[in-house]
């Protein structure tokens, strides 16, 4: 595992209220998993990928057809928010966890609930089954971890040693151990035969929202409000990596069934797919109008799933980058609202394509204002940082970059983390040189006056 640490920024005070406060930016949607009436918050593939469940902040969980993109059915007995559910390994059911403090478990045929699991005093924020599917676990605002007979259909065992909410649980791939993270910024590993405590770790500097292991048992994952993903070897009790890329507060975290790559989300709106073996940053998914609370791989480890608080969830294809429709072909990233000039030629083409993620953020025009990003209108020549009414980071309204081909190139070559440290910019790296030729050729051709 190669080792990386950016440095650390600022988070402030805003701690969780920044979440509470984000989940009210509901826009609009385009996503193919539509139909719950309140934020997304949980999501889940089925053990064949053929099906999917979410839960709702409507009180539901809903349950689809993958590939026809269409709800199936919805399952309403819950008494408050729903937060989390996922498949038992069989596939024929389903379990969740909800606000009402309990867990229900689901008949996936039929629509019947089996079971409803009481037993916190609270909420249960996060639900985690045995690879055998003979127990449950989850982590609840009570402080505790509890663990679910789900063949006798009964308590197990509680788990104290967290000193505030529980908010995710993960079981190793072989079962026998208990990974959970909390409010306390701790992450803690657990025997889950016995109950015993088996290791406390500490790095993250605010709450932990979601964790993960990696296929091989031995590293894990993890998502905190301090706006960072860490990788830990849970042997030798050391934290590996830390990676930055988002803009905000990190809620929902997902690895790929080969361990070769973790997404993650939260308040920015953003997917990032990290390189677990590299130890980097690959690929950015634009879409959500809202902060994203869950991800999951489906079994192939090409598809990855988003759940957010714009009431929908939305399906990545990984090779070919962009959502997935209902025919099965993959959808451009979200592209400007604006017009823009035809390409030329086939690099113009091929610029264009590399542009649709800038466009999110910046517009090309004299009178298209900034967004995200400042306006791009008559970049080449400028100096960084200088364009009015927009509220640059410090870190760039010092800057003496000048924007040329040349500097361009560079930013994208080894990430703005590097160019321009400090900045607001997402994190973005092209490392192939005909792509970054291509989209500066684009750029330099849009970019410009056209008065």
């Amino acid at each position: 595992m190669h080792l990386l640490r950016f440095s650390k920024t600022s988070f402030g005070a805003l701690g969780l209220g920044l979440l509470l406060a984000s989940v009210l930016l509901v826009g609009s949607s385009r996503a193919e998993l539509a139909g719950h009436g309140g934020f997304v918050k949980g999501v889940a593939v089925s053990p064949n990928g053929q099906k999917a469940v979410s839960a709702s902040f409507d009180y539901s969980v809903k349950l689809w057809d993958l590939e026809a993109q269409r709800e199936i059915r919805s399952f309403d007995d819950h008494e408050g928010a729903v937060n989390a559910v996922t498949f038992l390994p069989d596939g024929r059911r389903v379990l969740s966890a909800s606000d009402d403090g309990t867990l229900r478990l689901w008949d996936v045929e039929s629509g019947k609930q089996l079971h409803v699991f009481e037993g916190h005093a609270g909420k249960v924020a996060s639900v985690a089954v045995s690879p055998d599917g003979r127990m449950a676990a989850s982590a609840g605002w009570d402080h505790t971890i509890r663990l679910w007979d789900l063949e006798g259909l009964g308590p197990l065992t509680t788990l104290k040693g967290h000193k505030n909410n529980v908010n995710a649980v993960a079981f190793s791939p072989d079962g026998t151990r208990l990974l959970s993270g909390g409010y306390d910024t701790k992450l803690k590993l657990w025997s889950v035969p016995d109950g015993r405590p088996l290791l406390s770790l500490e790095g993250h500097d605010f709450a932990v929202t979601g964790v993960a292991f990696l296929p091989d048992g031995v590293r894990a994952v993890s998502v905190s409000v301090d706006e960072t993903l860490r990788v830990w070897d849970l042997e030798q009790e050391r934290e590996l990596a830390e990676l930055r890329g988002h803009e905000g507060p990190l809620i929902g975290v997902a690895v790929s069934p080969d361990g070769r790559y973790a997404a993650s989300g939260g308040v920015d709106q953003t997917v990032n797919l990290w390189n677990l073996e590299e130890g980097r940053f690959q690929q950015a998914f634009y879409g959500h109008t809202a902060p994203i609370w869950a991800l999951a791989f489906a079994p192939n480890g090409r598809t990855v799933l988003s759940a957010g608080s714009d009431y929908v969830v939305r399906v990545w294809d990984l090779v070919d980058g962009g959502e997935v429709a209902v025919d099965g072909q993959v959808k451009a990233q979200p592209a400007a609202n604006y017009p823009l000039p035809e390409p030329r030629n086939e690099q113009d083409a091929r610029g264009a394509k590399l542009f649709r993620k800038c466009a999110v953020c910046h517009t090309i025009t004299r009178d298209g204002g900034n967004r995200a990003g400042p306006t791009l209108y008559g970049v080449f020549g400028r100096r960084a940082g200088t364009v009015q009414d927009y509220n640059y980071s410090p870190a760039l309204s010092h800057s003496e970059v000048i924007w040329t081909e040349e500097t361009i190139s560079r930013l994208f070559e080894i990430g703005p983390q590097d160019y321009t440290p400090g900045s607001k910019m997402p994190l973005q790296q092209m490392p192939s040189d005909q792509d970054r030729a291509d989209l500066i050729a684009y750029l330099k051709y849009i970019t410009k006056s056209r008065d």
